[in-house]
Parts: C-alpha cells; sequence; structure tokens
C-alpha cells in the first residue's frame, strides 16, 4: 500500500471514500479489476448487458426455457461479457482489450447456442457425442476455465484443474481413489452437453434465483441504500463505547442481507467506517479485523447469505425459507460475538463514542431515507409468506425503483433504472462463471463417485469417530474456501466434505451448514485471509495480524458449527420452543464469555488462566445441554464477580 492509499485511509472523507473503496477493491476482488469502455465499445457492452437483464426478467415473469435451454442462454451471455470486461492482459498498465479477446467473447456466445441450435438433436442422441459436438464442447469447457481465471481467481482454478486431472488418472489412483477413467470424449459430453456438469444445479440456480437478486441489490445500491445503513448505524450506535466500531458491525450485518462478497463488503463500508475507529484509538489492526469479521459474516446472513442459499436449498432439497429460518439464529450469535469482542476491546482502552451532537438523527434518517428498506421489508415478508424466491425478488426490484420516487432527493431517474439493468448483469458474472466452474467439480465428482470416496477417506483418517471427523471436516471446508468466493465455496465444500458427516448421521442441512461456515470464515484465516487483507489495505495495519484479529473476533464461526452438528436444534432442526428459548439465552451467554475470553477483559484486565476458564465456560453454555448449562452459568458468574470485586478493590 502506497503512502497516497494511507493518507486516504487515514483522512477517508466522504468525498475520498468511494475512490478508496475502488483501489481495494481493485488489490484484492479480482471481480472488480475490468476494464472500463467509452465510445462505441462502451454503448456495444452496455447493450449487451441489458439485454441479458432484460431476459431475465422476461423468463422470470412469463416463465423460464427448459433447463438447458435457460441456462445455455444465461452462460452464453455471461461468458461474452466476461471476455469483453476483463482482458488477457494490460498494455502500458492498462487494461484493454486484444483481438484474442473479442475471439473468446465471441466463442462465449457461440459454444452455448450450439445447445439452443441443436437442442432436439442432442436430446434425441443422448449419451452419444459426434466429433462437432465433442469440439464444441470442448471449446466450452475450456473457455469457462479461462473466464473463472480472469474473474473468480487461480485457486478456483487449481480446483477444477485437479479435478478434471482426477477424471483422467482414475486407473493410477492408489486404493480408494482408483476408478476405471475417463475418454476426453466421455467426460466433455458429461461436462457440456447434460444438466450434470457446466448446466448443472448451480447454474440453474445462478439463471433464476441469483441473478435477479443481484439485479435486485444493484437498484438498491442505485436508491443509495449502502449509505442509509451506515448513517442509521452511526445513529444507532456511534454515541456507544467503541462507536465506530459497533457502527461497521451494524451497517455490515445490514449490507450482508444483500451482499454477496466479503471483500466488496469490507471496500464499502469500511472506506467509511475503518477511518473513523482509527481516529477513536482503536489500532490499524484491529480496526482492520472488525470490519473484516463484519463484512465476513454478511455472507452468513440470511436471507440471502452471499446468494448460496438458493443452491443449499436445492441441493439439501427442502424449501429456501427452510435454510433461512436455520441460518437466523447462528448469523446473530455470530454478529453478537463480533459484537461483544469490540465492546469489551473498547471497554479494555476506554474508547469512548462519538459525541451525540456530531452524529445523525435516527429519526432524521428514518424519515427522510426510511422508504428506501421497504423492499427490504416487503421481500422478507414475501418469502416468509410462501412466495417463490423468484417472484419475491421481482417484486422487490419493481418496488426498489418505486420506493425510491416516494422522495426527490432519492428519486431514481430514468437512465438510472436503465444502468441498473447494466449493473446488475455486470454484478452477476463472477458468481455466473463460479457456478459453471463448480458445475465442472460436480461432473466430474458425479462420473467417478469420488465424492464418496473422500467421505471414507476422512472418516478413515478419523477413525469413525465424530469429532475427529468433524475437524478434519473442518479443515477441509478451510482450505477449499480460501481465495474461493461465497457460491463457489459452497458447492465445493458441499460436494467434497459435507459427505463425511452425512454418512456419520448428522442431517444432511446440519453438514451442509457445517462446510458453508468453515468455507465462509476462510475469509479471514490466515494465511488466505481475503477480507482481512482488505480491511489493512484501508486501516494500513499488517495483513497478518489483522488476519489474527479477525479470527479472535470471528471466534463464533469456529464453535457453533460444532454445537448444531451435535445438537441442530439452534439450526430449528426437531426444535420445541422451550429448547429453542433454552438454547438462545444459554448461547448468547456463552458468546459474552468467548468474546470476552479472546480480548482478555468482562470488566477487568484477565489473566491468561482466567481467559481459558472463561472459554471454557463459554463453551458449555453454548452446548445446548441443561447440566452443561449450569456449569457453564457458575463458571461465567464467579468470573464476574470475582473481577468486579478485584477491580472495585483496586479503584478503592
Amino acid at each position: 500500500m502506497n503512502d497516497h492509499e494511507k493518507d486516504l485511509g487515514r483522512a477517508a472523507p466522504e468525498e475520498n471514500a468511494d475512490a478508496l473503496a475502488k483501489e481495494v477493491m481493485k488489490q484484492y476482488d479480482k471481480e472488480s479489476n475490468k476494464v472500463e469502455h467509452r465510445g462505441f465499445m462502451g454503448k456495444f457492452v452496455s447493450a449487451l448487458a441489458i439485454t441479458f437483464s432484460v431476459f431475465q426478467l422476461y423468463t422470470a415473469v412469463f416463465g423460464v426455457l427448459d433447463a438447458q435451454l435457460q441456462r445455455a442462454v444465461h452462460l452464453g451471455f455471461g461468458l461474452a461479457l466476461v471476455f469483453l470486461l476483463y482482458p488477457t492482459r494490460k498494455s502500458g498498465g492498462e487494461l484493454s482489450l486484444h483481438f484474442e479477446d473479442y475471439i473468446l467473447s465471441f466463442l462465449g456466445a457461440a459454444a452455448p447456442a450450439y445447445i439452443l441450435i441443436e437442442y432436439k438433436e442432442l436430446v434425441l442422441r443422448a449419451g452419444t457425442v459426434t466429433s462437432t459436438d465433442y469440439l464444441v464442447g470442448l471449446i466450452g469447457v475450456l473457455l469457462v476455465i479461462e473466464a473463472t481465471r480472469r474473474v473468480v481467481g487461480i485457486p478456483m482454478v487449481a480446483v477444477v484443474l485437479l479435478f478434471l486431472s482426477y477424471a483422467f488418472a482414475g486407473p493410477n489412483m492408489p486404493g480408494v481413489l482408483a476408478h476405471r477413467g475417463l475418454t476426453p470424449e466421455q467426460l466433455v459430453g458429461h461436462l457440456f452437453f447434460t444438466t450434470e456438469g457446466i448446466f448443472g444445479i448451480p447454474l440453474g440456480v445462478s439463471s433464476t434465483f441469483i441473478f435477479l437478486f443481484i439485479l435486485f441489490g444493484a437498484y438498491l445500491e442505485s436508491t443509495g441504500l449502502g449509505r442509509f445503513f451506515i448513517d442509521l448505524a452511526n445513529a444507532l450506535a456511534g454515541w456507544a463505547a467503541g462507536g465506530p466500531a459497533k457502527v461497521a458491525v451494524l451497517s455490515s450485518g445490514l449490507m450482508g442481507t444483500v451482499s454477496g462478497s466479503s471483500v466488496a463488503n469490507v471496500a464499502g463500508t469500511g472506506s467509511f467506517t475503518i477511518p473513523m475507529m482509527k481516529k477513536l484509538g482503536y489500532d490499524k489492526e484491529f480496526a482492520g479485523a472488525v470490519e473484516a469479521a463484519a463484512s465476513t459474516g454478511g455472507q452468513l446472513m440470511p436471507p440471502v447469505m452471499g446468494a448460496a442459499a438458493f443452491l443449499m436449498a436445492e441441493f439439501v432439497g427442502v424449501p429456501y425459507i427452510e435454510i433461512v429460518k436455520a441460518a437466523a439464529l447462528p448469523a446473530v450469535l455470530y454478529f453478537t460475538g463480533v459484537w461483544l469482542g469490540v465492546h469489551f476491546e473498547a471497554k479494555r482502552k476506554n474508547l469512548r463514542g462519538l459525541p451525540r451532537e456530531e452524529l445523525p438523527k435516527a429519526m432524521d434518517i428514518l424519515r427522510e431515507r426510511g422508504h428506501l428498506a421497504i423492499p427490504l421489508v416487503v421481500i422478507v415478508y414475501l418469502l416468509v409468506s410462501g412466495y417463490t424466491p423468484m417472484r419475491a425478488a421481482l417484486v422487490a426490484i419493481v418496488l426498489s425503483i418505486a420506493a425510491s420516487f416516494l422522495r426527490a432527493s432519492t428519486r431514481m431517474k430514468p437512465i438510472q433504472i436503465i444502468e441498473g439493468l447494466e449493473n446488475g448483469a455486470k454484478g452477476v458474472l463472477g458468481v455466473l462463471v463460479a457456478c459453471a466452474s463448480a458445475g465442472i467439480i460436480i461432473g466430474v465428482v458425479t462420473k467417478t463417485g469420488v465424492g464418496l470416496k473422500l467421505a471414507s477417506a476422512l472418516l478413515d483418517l478419523a477413525g469413525g469417530v465424530m469429532l475427529p471427523t468433524m475437524f478434519f471436516t473442518m479443515i477441509t471446508a478451510l482450505l477449499l474456501g480460501m481465495g474461493v468466493p461465497t457460491t463457489a465455496n459452497y458447492v465445493i465444500t458441499s460436494t467434497i466434505a459435507a459427505p463425511a458427516l452425512m454418512q456419520m448421521g448428522v442431517p444432511v442441512l446440519a453438514s451442509h451448514m457445517f462446510v458453508f461456515y468453515f468455507g465462509i470464515i476462510a475469509d479471514v484465516t490466515p494465511p488466505v485471509a481475503l477480507a482481512a487483507y482488505a480491511g489493512s489495505a484501508i486501516s494500513g495495519g499488517n495483513p497478518l495480524r489483522t488476519g489474527v484479529n479477525a479470527s479472535k473476533l470471528a471466534i463464533a464461526a469456529f464453535i457453533i458449527p460444532y454445537i448444531f452438528v451435535l445438537s441442530p436444534v439452534i439450526l430449528m432442526i426437531d426444535a420445541t420452543p422451550l429448547a429453542l428459548i433454552q438454547a438462545t439465552v444459554t448461547a448468547l451467554l456463552g458468546m459474552v464469555a468467548l468474546s470476552s475470553s479472546m480480548i482478555g477483559y468482562l470488566v477487568d484486565d484477565m489473566k491468561l488462566i482466567e481467559r481459558v476458564v472463561l472459554f471454557l465456560g463459554g463453551l458449555m453454555m453454548i452446548y445446548p445441554e441443561t447440566l452443561t448449562d449450569l456449569t457453564g452459568f457458575v463458571i461465567i458468574a464467579g468470573s464476574f464477580f470475582l473481577q468486579r470485586r478485584r477491580k472495585s478493590a483496586r479503584i478503592q
């Protein structure tokens, strides 16, 4: 980070916040590093993106096409745009298109178009791959991999290539991993001409629900909802101890309801909140860590969960609203943990909030811009009422535009409505490409049966014992999640790691939520902690120390998955009202103990032994059993009174 960036991070007045956010996004979010076209090319790309959005809206209103046709059109638009927006290389230090990018863009549209043109013939000769089919399919697979490299990054490409290599190397693999092997024709046919590869469930969800929710998010961003969340959080929490840090937690949690990227969330809200935290007295590393932990938690927050909620509903085979209900309490516990960590750090350092006279008034903000949140409230209501995600998103898109007209200060201009269509199409490209490449992984898994083989290998390594199996599954999910965006992250971890838990008798939903949590928390887990590195770029702190601090703040995400596997009541699986109340209350008390032990402060500074004892007490409270709850409560209460007495004696 250069001196100019550090100066921006220190000052970050509102006029510089957007510039700082863009710099951080380009550095840590590959999806944001695209060329800005002007002239004829700019108009062409805009027209292509708008047409893409219009197609998606048309099929959402009048009915989607046959699965493979809908997904082929979706992929064709996506690949054509990717190669026009993400060039092969730079010229003179600037991103610019080259001849090969135009060729790849044309091929990106043509390969899926082949499925549209030859659809009837392909259905009639299902299972038979002609030489033309093979050539087109091979081009399609290679284009998806290259698009993944440009938009998502090398980590995802490495995983895809590893699985493709395994498909060919089956006869030479040792032991349980061995299989008969596949010919190139068999593999290409399976990956490109069935709905079990590239055109599988992930791309299917991307071509329906996910696109509409990203378009919804684009319109909300156009109305200024992000700034509304930050101002409202400031009004509600800016005055409290460590106020700006609590603002970061609250605003990031609110933004997480519509955001699909932890890095984007860090850049968007962190460019405002991190400089405020530093000004108050927080260390650079802690300030960056707060924003990283809070923004990563946005991916765990219903109803969108980084678009993974829709995929999880398809994979687990339950209604979407069941995923939202299951994710609600763990998300509350996570943000409670981060909030408490911030609070205890503020108390430990005696960091006060901002003067109330410097803060906006909550009622004024709600009066002036509260109407911008109407679409969010309505979409949650519709989802709970039983509307399909697609229908709910359509209504919310219309409402987000209509709501902006309620006040002149937020009213969208006609050009902004058109730009919303363009931004929505461009915003979906990262998810689209990640879903397509994840389909390659799923295709290899279904064709070779490696998913169950890996699960068996994990079980053998753990000796068939539950806790070691959970530990090795956690490590697998953390490794697979490093540097991979939320949607693809979930697809990979649920395909490779979740079956091990299911073989141990863990409920399917709990197994999927377990790997989802650890895949997501890789964003703040060193050494590859993209959200933490983005936070450190804004704060000017050390990236590794920022990652360590973020991991401490995110302690709930490392513990709660173990709890809902051992006792799924907090996922509302077979939960009675009494059991749910007990689990909620005791888990919240447990988070107080865990967060304070991580920071080293409850009502007074703690010694190491006190922190260890309090940590164990917190674990007992989170695990929903009466005996452990009582034991944990005694430990926490004892620690509280001992520390308060010691502090009182010292003050006297």
